[in-house]
């Protein structure tokens, strides 16, 4: 037992380097992943999100020079999201060879080879003229995702990835048997050693509003309530780890990511051998922004202490917008 004064927890927080050595959670660059969006209705150069300040679309030429930006602040990792020109029903763009997704790992590949771990977010939402994450069709007076033809369709983007160079897909459409689907797909296609990262307790949040303007992925009619995970619901999140871990996932997920270290807490406890990722989304990346504009906190401060709580939670990796700000500051750049 710990009794003063024989124990003084105070000696352990003497100075600096004190507390740097006895430390039981670390940060480094190489643990953060940085989210990237490529709009093919872009020429050239970048365009400012307006839901997410200092966040941009990029070009493909402009997404190589950013990854440079990227590598050489010592982040290591990217998650690549494409924005189409054009939409229809089926998700076609999603698949295209010449799609901006596909393009831009070409890209980035030929220019970086293995300098880079690409990994690709592997949906239909913003392809899709509805927004929604599946196939839509008409059962009685309204409307469904139509699952299992859904998983079809995220095992092609997969493969139309994996062909690409991606090292890592992830799926997030919340569609069940989507990892088996896309497992079977990359092995019979030759791609055994490419990775999947499944969003696996991906939850019906309030916070995806600045993404959905950043990656053109609002639903146009219902919610995502039928397919995303219930909020309230925090064993669910194991039996679909669990499902995601038997099917072939390599790389399991929670998002989003404070509003939810419960979950992250009781994944790593529940599945410890599996590498455990948290995005932190658009609206944890606002809430930061927007606080901090106005004076009340500290930007840097706050977005280091979030990224600290997530691995202090459990999480191995962690998805986020400020990963290549945070690099630089842990680096000493800024």
């Amino acid at each position: 037992m710990y009794r003063y004064p024989a124990s003084r927890p105070r000696r352990l927080r003497r100075s600096r380097v004190l507390r740097a050595l006895v430390a039981q959670t670390r940060l480094s660059p190489e643990g953060l992943v940085q989210p990237v969006f490529v709009d093919e209705n872009l020429d050239k150069g970048y365009a400012p999100i307006e839901s997410m300040p200092d966040q941009y679309r990029y070009s493909i030429e402009g997404v190589v020079k950013h990854v440079r930006e990227i590598l050489d602040a010592g982040v290591k990792s990217i998650l690549l999201f494409g924005v189409p020109g054009r939409k229809d029903p089926m998700a076609n763009r999603a698949y295209s060879s010449d799609g901006p997704a596909q393009r831009a790992i070409r890209s980035i590949r030929r220019e970086y080879g293995d300098e880079l771990v690409i990994a690709t977010d592997v949906c239909m939402c913003s392809y899709t003229d509805h927004g929604h994450c599946g196939i839509v069709v008409k059962r009685g007076e309204g409307f469904v995702i139509d699952n299992d033809e859904s998983i079809k369709t995220l095992a092609r983007i997969a493969v139309s990835h994996a062909e690409a160079g991606s090292d890592i897909v992830s799926p997030s459409a919340m569609m069940d048997g989507q990892v088996m689907a896309i497992r079977e797909a990359l092995d019979r296609e030759g791609y055994s050693d490419v990775l999947i990262m499944s969003y696996s307790a991906k939850y019906a949040s309030s916070l995806y509003g600045p993404f959905r303007i950043a990656a053109s992925s609002k639903p146009s009619f219902g919610d995502r309530r039928g397919y995303q995970m219930d909020p309230r619901n925090l064993w669910e999140a194991v039996k679909e780890v669990e499902m995601d871990l038997y099917e072939g996932a390599d790389i399991v997920m929670v998002k989003p990511g404070l509003w939810y270290l419960d979950v992250v807490r009781v994944i790593k406890e529940s599945f410890p051998e599996a590498p455990l990722a948290v995005y932190s989304v658009s609206g944890e990346y606002l809430m930061i922004k927007a606080a901090s504009s106005m004076g009340y906190i500290s930007e840097d401060e706050a977005m280091l202490e979030s990224l600290m709580a997530m691995r202090r939670a459990g999480a191995d990796i962690v998805i986020t917008y400020y990963a290549l700000r945070a690099a630089k500051i842990l680096k000493g750049v800024i």
